[in-house]
Formats: structure tokens, C-alpha cells, sequence
């Protein structure tokens, strides 16, 4: 056996996972081993292997390719002449010198524009431009204003279009020669930069699969991979799509939680204002009682009074006191329970923990 099957068959056995621990020159072999099992042409083809180092040790795992990487796509068919341009084409025909290219790559970066928005309109994407007449600086060129935007279900995908520069050794002039002799700070200088006929496309927005980038390639011009790019707009759109779903479910879920929570603070709230009625009642009870005694000493000692004004105007006190101290007394209507006011936000605050009482 060797040693890739004996690898294939430990990743079978563990799930498709394991990870190598240890120390020393055996855990260092690890990635030079997996590599060499990548490249032994025994991985099934509908599989990947990974390898990486993590907390453990050296982590081994056999993944499934994506679905969309197996896919066969179908040619993006490029016009040989702009006919009948794009909206958006129209817009950087209009430019003195479209998308800041030269001359040379003028028409034909446009008729690779027009076949990519053709293809992914028949997707049902939409497009629109953007900055069409400049190139962006080159310390900027990755984070520029697009030139051009497809939007995929919901999600926009902006495209930047560069031109590629070739680098040549650069041969100092005399005059350059002469200024850095007299001054120190001069540079001369090290390469010269030219544009070529080579083009890159350059992708930002949503959540990249493929890749962020794609450019001219040694027999792989951009006309072949346009179909990928195409691709690579749907599946930005359709992962962006996902997370919305996702997010929607998930403040759904959420809401739940925040109306059970409340519902639950409402009981609770209902049973604290019944104990806070409850305590109140003993407390008007004990009140009620102790003027109760003063209200009975009270009549005792008026009954000593002798007969006159002073005794009837007491009297009198006493009927009122005796009256009031009724009201006063909670036991003087039968018990029932209190009538729960409607909460508002503050009063459900005590009972929600992190939640808030006017939302989830």
C-alpha cells in the first residue's frame, strides 16, 4: 500500500479529518507528504485535500469539491464587432480614451465587456457603469470606483478594467546621470513601465469563490475565461441571496425568543404587582389595627367625660375615627385580586435581562 492510499484510507476511517500531532522532523514531513499526495493523481476527482497547521498539530482533511467546481460551463461567445452595444458600453464609447486604456486594447476590452454582460443579463442580472473614462492610479488600482457594476440578486459585483504594464531594465540618461551626481537625493530610476496589450478584470463586492481577479494568461486569454466570471457573478448573487434568507430567519428566530421573553416578563411583572398590592394591604392592615387600639382608648376616655359640648363634640371625633379607620382597613371588603395595569416599556426593563422591553 502506498503511502497516499495509506493516508486516503486513515481520512476514511476518521470522517474524512485527522490531525498529526508530535514534535520534531516526522510532524514537519507532514505538508511535503500531503503535496506529494496531491500530486499522485489518486485523489478521487470529485475530492480535495487540505493540509494545514493548527492548534493540535498538523490538521489533514478530505473535502468535497463544490458543486459549482465541477460544473460545465458553456463558452462565453465574444462578438467579433460591436454592432449593436450595451448601454453601459455606449457610456465608455463615449469617453475620449474608455476605461483610461490605450488604443490598441480599446476595442477589444469593450467587446469582452459587452460579452460578459450579455451572458450574465441572460442570467437575469442587471448592469449599469461606473467611472468609464479613467484608470485608477496604481496605488489605488484594487479599490478604485468601478468601471462598470453587474448586480446579481441584489448583490453588485463591480468591475475594474487595467491594462498590464511589462517592466524593462531602465537605461540612465545622461541627464539623470549628471542630476544625481549633483544632488544627493536624486534616484534614478531601476525599471520602465510600459502598457501591454494584456487586460485584468477586477472584482469586488459579495463573497468571492473562484477568485477576485482574473487576467491574461499565456494560452489562456481572457475570451476563455469569461465563462467563469460569468460564474463567478451568480454565485456572489446567490450566496448573497443565502445570507439574506439566512438573516431573515435568524431576526424571525430571534423575535420569538423576544416574544417569549416578554410574554414571560409580563407574567412575572403581573405577579410583582401583586405581591407589592399584597404588602401594601398587610402594611394599610397593621395601620388600620394600631388606630384601631388608639381609636378604642380614645372612646374609653371620653366615656369619663361628664356630660356637656366637650363630650358630644368628642363623640363626634370618635364616630368620624371609627369611620375612617373602616375605610382604611383592607379586611373591611372581601380579598380579590388586584386589576393589573397595562406595563409600559420601563416597567418590563427588571424582568428581560439583556432584552429590550421596545424590541428584539
Amino acid at each position: 500500500m502506498t503511502f497516499t492510499e495509506q493516508l486516503l484510507q486513515e481520512l476514511a476511517e476518521a470522517g474524512g479529518r485527522i490531525v498529526k500531532s508530535g514534535s520534531g522532523p516526522d510532524l514537519e514531513k507532514w505538508p511535503s507528504r500531503v503535496a506529494a499526495a496531491r500530486r499522485s493523481e489518486r485523489i478521487p476527482g470529485t475530492k480535495e485535500l487540505y493540509g494545514g497547521w493548527c492548534r493540535g498539530g498538523y490538521e489533514i482533511k478530505l473535502v468535497d469539491i463544490p458543486a459549482w467546481r465541477l460544473a460545465v460551463l458553456a463558452p462565453v461567445l465574444v462578438p467579433s464587432r460591436l454592432t449593436r452595444p450595451h448601454a453601459v458600453v455606449r457610456a465608455m464609447q463615449n469617453e475620449p480614451q474608455p476605461l483610461g486604456l490605450t488604443k490598441p486594447v480599446q476595442g477589444r476590452a469593450l467587446r469582452l465587456i459587452q460579452a460578459l454582460i450579455t451572458a450574465t443579463e441572460a442570467e437575469g442580472h442587471s448592469s449599469s457603469a461606473g467611472r468609464t473614462g479613467s484608470a485608477p492610479p496604481s496605488h489605488r488600482r484594487r479599490r478604485e470606483t468601478p468601471h462598470f457594476t453587474i448586480t446579481a440578486q441584489g448583490q453588485p459585483v463591480g468591475f475594474l478594467v487595467l491594462q498590464e504594464q511589462d517592466r524593462t531594465e531602465h537605461v540612465a540618461t545622461e541627464k539623470e546621470l549628471a542630476e544625481a551626481k549633483k544632488n544627493s537625493w536624486t534616484r534614478i530610476p531601476r525599471f520602465d513601465y510600459t502598457p501591454s496589450e494584456r487586460l485584468r478584470l477586477v472584482l469586488s463586492g459579495g463573497q468571492p469563490h473562484r477568485a477576485g481577479e482574473w487576467a491574461d494568461a499565456p494560452g489562456r486569454p481572457l475570451e476563455e475565461q469569461l465563462a467563469e466570471i460569468a460564474q463567478e457573478v451568480t454565485l456572489r448573487g446567490e450566496a448573497a441571496e443565502r445570507r439574506r434568507l439566512e438573516e431573515i430567519e435568524a431576526a424571525r428566530r430571534k423575535r420569538i425568543r423576544w416574544e417569549a421573553a416578554m410574554e414571560e416578563a409580563r407574567v412575572q411583572y403581573a405577579e410583582a404587582y401583586r405581591v407589592r398590592c399584597f404588602e401594601a394591604q398587610e402594611a394599610a392592615w397593621r395601620h388600620a389595627t394600631r388606630l384601631t387600639e388608639y381609636v378604642s382608648a380614645v372612646r374609653t376616655r371620653v366615656e369619663t367625660i361628664p356630660a356637656g359640648q366637650a363630650r358630644t363634640e368628642a363623640e363626634a371625633w370618635v364616630s368620624w375615627a371609627a369611620a375612617a379607620v373602616e375605610r382604611l382597613d383592607p379586611l373591611s371588603t372581601p380579598p380579590r385580586l388586584p386589576d393589573i395595569p397595562e406595563p409600559r416599556g420601563d416597567d418590563l426593563r427588571p424582568f428581560l435581562g439583556h432584552w429590550s422591553p421596545y424590541g428584539p
